[in-house]
C-alpha cells in the first residue's frame, strides 16, 4: 500500500502543481456559494412567513435547504469532474512519460489506484471546503447531523463513480481535451437514464432506474442509508477500475 500511497501523493502534488486543482476548486466552490446563498435566502424569506415564498408553515433547513443545495452541487460536479480527471492518463501519454510509468516496478493496480485515490483526495478536499458554509447553520438553528453526513457520503461515493469512469477514459487517450469531453458526454448518459427509463416498460424501466447513478444518490440526500445504494457505488467504482486495468494492461503489451 506504500506504493499506492506514494502515487495518490505525487498524483495530489501534481494538481496543485497546475492550475487544475485551482480552477476546478474555484469553479466548485463559487457555485456551491451561489447556490448555498440563494436557497439560504429564500429559506429565511419562507421562515418568516413571506406569502410570496409559500411561508407560513413549519420550515425544515435540512430538506427545505440542504437537501437542494447538495443537489444543485452534484450538478455542477457534471462540469467540473471531467476537468479532474481528463489528465490522470492523457498528459502521462500525451508527454511520453507513460512508458516509464509502465516499465517501473509497479503494479497496474498500483498505479491505477494511486491514480484513483489522488483525485478522490482531491475531489474529498473540495466536499470538505464546501462543508464549511454548511457548519455555519449550527451557529443559527439546529439542523440535523445525520441527513447532512449521509448526503455528503452519497456525494463522495458520487463522485467517486464519476472519477472512475473518467480515469478509464483518460486512459484510452493522448488527447486531454478529448478526454475531457467524451468524460463529460458519458457522466451526461448515467444522469439521464433514470428519466429515459420513464418512456419504457416496467421491466426495462426498473433495470434503468437502477443503473441511473443519480437515483441512488437522492436516497443519501434524504438521509436515508441504505446497503445497497453504497454497494452500487463501490460496485460502480470496481468495475471502472476493472477497466481501466484492462485498458492498460492492453497498452502494456502492445507497447
Amino acid at each position: 500500500m506504500s506504493n499506492v500511497f506514494a502515487i495518490a501523493h505525487k498524483e495530489l502534488r501534481s494538481y496543485f502543481a497546475s492550475p487544475i486543482a485551482y480552477v476546478v476548486t474555484g469553479v466548485f466552490g463559487l457555485t456551491f456559494g451561489f447556490f448555498y446563498t440563494a436557497y439560504l435566502y429564500g429559506f429565511v424569506e419562507m421562515s418568516m412567513g413571506n406569502p410570496g415564498t409559500g411561508g407560513g408553515g413549519p420550515a425544515n433547513v435540512n430538506q427545505q435547504m440542504i437537501r437542494p443545495v447538495l443537489q444543485n452541487a452534484a450538478v455542477v460536479l457534471l462540469f467540473v469532474l471531467p476537468m479532474l480527471t481528463m489528465r490522470t492518463y492523457a498528459e502521462e501519454r500525451r508527454s511520453g512519460t507513460i512508458e516509464l510509468l509502465l516499465t517501473s516496478p509497479l503494479t497496474d493496480v498500483q498505479i491505477i489506484l494511486g491514480k484513483f485515490l489522488g483525485a478522490l483526495a482531491l475531489y474529498a478536499v473540495m466536499l470538505a471546503a464546501s462543508a464549511t458554509n454548511v457548519l455555519w447553520l449550527f451557529a443559527f438553528g439546529r439542523p440535523e447531523w445525520g441527513p447532512i453526513l449521509s448526503g455528503y457520503l452519497g456525494l463522495l461515493l458520487f463522485g467517486g463513480a464519476f472519477i472512475a469512469i473518467g480515469l478509464l477514459i483518460s486512459s484510452l487517450t493522448s488527447n486531454q481535451i478529448v478526454a475531457g469531453a467524451v468524460s463529460f458526454t458519458l457522466f451526461l448518459l448515467l444522469w439521464i437514464v433514470d428519466w429515459v427509463s420513464s418512456f419504457t416498460g416496467p421491466d426495462v424501466g426498473n433495470v434503468l432506474s437502477y443503473l441511473s447513478i443519480t437515483s441512488h444518490l437522492d436516497e443519501f440526500l434524504g438521509g436515508v442509508l441504505e446497503t445497497k445504494n453504497i454497494i452500487y457505488y463501490l460496485s460502480f467504482i470496481t468495475f471502472g477500475l476493472f477497466l481501466t486495468a484492462k485498458a492498460v494492461d492492453s497498452q502494456r503489451w502492445r507497447g
